[in-house]
């Protein structure tokens, strides 16, 4: 065979391996949600695709084999066609047992280099660029070799998955997907620029409804503005115009008798009206929702969808009221500060280092605001301020302080044993600290929490 002749040849199979090459790495690489999308738009090769992708035992068994063929058939031929010249080459200068080595391996670094490069670095790099664009290209002709090589591929096959079998390996790959999937593509969108910071927060806090309890985002009991059964129509004049709200439960002597709920509609129309404000009158107090404390965000939501209401009052195990919730102040725990007015925020930043927090504040607001990923005893408390309590092992008092990950919390506020505010500092890191394990981090976490009397 002649040089030139040796050349097209190689050309020929370098071309082979660059199209197995990206067979390979487009189906592996393909999104089977982007494929989805293609087939519903009518291509049927993406179906075709989605199908491969599911049994994909002897598409790649014929890309391997191919591959390796090629490479065999590369390295014969390569060797015939650059050996000899360039043995010829270096006998001009060197011995020929010499010259004959050094031919030999300049011919095996050309014919590796061009393989290396041409058909299997830049192929498997294009075709990772655009995997579904190409994966539905090189389907037809890939459907044509694994009919020509069924043979070899069945015996290939069986081998393989007698292996898998032995060392107790799945067959299928698995194409579930999970929150952490959707998030973490969220999270490369948002690097990308293809989504917005903000809207990467809400599609973050939409999943942690499944796992937040309502107590986060419910207003605590003592915050609710209630009214009695009994109460006189100036009474409750007074209590709309000092805490105006849109829904206020109805008690029988106490918070903890919950007979149902009014609307302030209802009473600004019936003020409007001019008539009295009574809540004796059966069709001015609304059956309410109760429900229980340990339920999730999501679980509430359900809840209202049920019976189309958006007003809840949480009680717990002892059937005590705990506070209230609306559909309002669900939403405010996915949208954040897009929803509910500007002072109403829980967490001030005061500077780099520091943060005003609010005592009630829900205690996965405050990792996400530190970008803390634990917290000690976290099953224990909802709020900051039950993680201070549970650190303190004591009902906090002002100046008492945890350190925590570098991070300082101190109470700077009480009132009748409910914190107020906390002041959360950014700890210095020295060198050691840095590089010390974890479980040395937690120890100290133990001996840190420190208070002192009120002054």
């Amino acid at each position: 065979m002649s040089l030139t002749q040796s050349l097209l040849v190689i050309c020929l199979l370098i071309l082979l391996s660059a199209f197995f090459s990206v067979a390979e790495i487009a189906l592996a690489a393909s999104r089977r949600l982007r494929l989805r999308q293609m087939a519903d738009d009518g291509d049927g090769r993406a179906e075709r695709a989605l199908r491969v992708q599911e049994q994909p035992g002897e598409y790649f068994t014929v890309v391997q084999v191919g591959q390796n063929a090629v490479a065999i058939l590369g390295g014969i031929v390569g060797e015939g066609a650059f050996s000899p010249a360039l043995t010829e080459m270096f006998a001009l200068w060197v011995s020929p047992s010499l010259a004959g080595t050094l031919g030999f391996l300049l011919s095996f670094f050309i014919v590796t280099s061009a393989f290396i490069l041409l058909a299997d670095l830049l192929p498997r790099r294009l075709s990772m660029n655009e995997p579904e664009h190409y994966v539905v290209k090189v389907l037809a002709p890939m459907r044509w070799c694994v009919v020509v090589f069924k043979p070899i591929t069945w015996f290939y096959n069986r081998a393989t998955e007698a292996l898998f079998k032995l060392l107790g390996l799945p067959t299928t790959r698995d194409e579930r997907i999970t929150s952490e999937d959707i998030l973490a593509m969220t999270e490369a969108g948002t690097k990308a620029g293809v989504l917005a910071v903000r809207e990467q927060q809400v599609i973050a806090n939409v999943f942690e409804l499944d796992s937040r309890t309502v107590a986060s985002a419910m207003t605590q009991r003592d915050s609710v503005a209630y009214f009695l059964r009994d109460d006189s129509d100036d009474i409750i004049r007074a209590r709309i115009a000092e805490e105006p709200f849109s829904t206020y439960p109805v008690c029988d002597g106490d918070i903890d008798h919950v007979i149902g709920y009014v609307d302030a509609k209802d009473l600004f129309q019936r003020a409007l009206n001019n008539q009295p404000l009574s809540l004796m009158d059966g069709n001015l107090v609304h059956k309410v929702l109760i429900v229980p404390d340990r339920l999730t965000l999501a679980e509430v939501l359900e809840q209202f969808r049920q019976v189309h209401e958006d007003f809840a009052v949480i009680v717990n195990e002892y059937s005590l009221v705990v506070g209230v919730v609306t559909l309002n102040d669900v939403m405010s725990t996915v949208m954040g500060d897009l929803v509910g007015p500007a002072d109403e925020e829980q967490i001030i930043q005061r500077d780099e280092n520091s943060w005003l927090i609010d005592g009630i504040t829900p205690i996965e607001d405050v990792m996400r605001v530190l970008q803390l990923d634990e917290m000690p005893h976290v099953d224990e408390y909802e709020t900051l301020g039950g993680f201070l309590m549970v650190m303190l092992r004591r009902v906090p008092r002002r100046t008492d302080s945890v350190n925590w990950k570098h991070y300082k919390f101190e109470v700077l506020d009480v009132d009748s044993y409910r914190i107020d505010q906390v002041m959360v500092t950014r700890l210095p890191v020295t060198p050691i600290e840095s590089a010390a394990p974890a479980a040395a981090a937690a120890a100290k976490v133990q001996g840190s929490a420190t208070s002192s009397k009120d002054s």
